[in-house]
């Protein structure tokens, strides 16, 4: 998650007035992303009185795995997206900056409903709130994605040359479906909280997927 070679500092006098560079900020980035993607595993651990029966205690911790994979699988997805962006981007304005920050800070909080589900969830009376909490705070992170991108693709003078109208429409298309879901896996937690944990997967298994390519073309648009 390092800064790659194309991304050198722009002197300051040739970039447009309220325009940032985003190589530091990519960096920055990527080092929550990694952060909050370590934090993950430091909640998977055996109680000590399962030591007794150590298979049994190993096995009982599925919900914390479910939770794990869920969110390292999202986390990974939205860095790959999250890449995909910035590695089209000469330039970052301010309101991209403060979405940026906003989204780093939604990321770096999901560990803590991550291990909220892991304990909740064989518990009848926690559980629903558990999951719900779990999916607001993934439905703030794709709102989040997804404006950013939208605060981009309104001021095309961000991107870099050669990136043209339908990449930014293909890009955003491949963002705002997340939302949808997001909404309709947490409305299932209130009946279903279970099934809505693993509907919770299956959108981070697709986000993966649909992450936007690296490429970009060197054609004009």
């Amino acid at each position: 998650m390092n800064t790659t070679p194309h991304q050198q500092t722009e002197p300051e006098h040739e970039r447009p007035r309220g325009r940032w560079e985003t190589g530091r900020t990519e960096a920055f980035s990527d080092g929550v992303f990694a952060i909050a993607i370590t934090l993950l595993v430091l909640d998977i651990r055996v109680p000590a009185d399962g030591f007794d029966n150590l298979w049994r205690a190993i096995i009982d911790q599925w919900p914390a795995y479910l939770g794990y994979v869920t969110s390292f699988l999202t986390i990974g997805g939205l860095w790959l997206a999250h890449h995909g962006i910035f590695r089209r981007l000469r330039y970052a304005n301010n309101r991209v900056m403060q979405i940026n920050l906003l989204l780093l800070m939604a990321v770096s909080f999901l560990p803590y409903p991550t291990r909220l589900v892991a304990e909740a969830i064989t518990s009848d009376s926690a559980e629903r709130a558990a999951v719900i909490f779990y999916g607001l705070n993934l439905l703030a992170i794709s709102t989040l994605f997804s404006a950013l991108w939208g605060t981009v693709a309104s001021d095309p003078q961000l991107l870099k040359p050669g990136i043209s109208e339908v990449e930014v429409r293909a890009v955003l298309i491949a963002a705002t479906p997340n939302i949808g879901f997001y909404v309709g896996v947490t409305v299932l937690a209130i009946i279903a909280p279970k099934v809505a944990a693993i509907g919770y997967l299956a959108i981070a298994v697709a986000v993966v997927l649909r992450a936007p390519g690296d490429d970009v073309p060197s054609g004009k648009a």
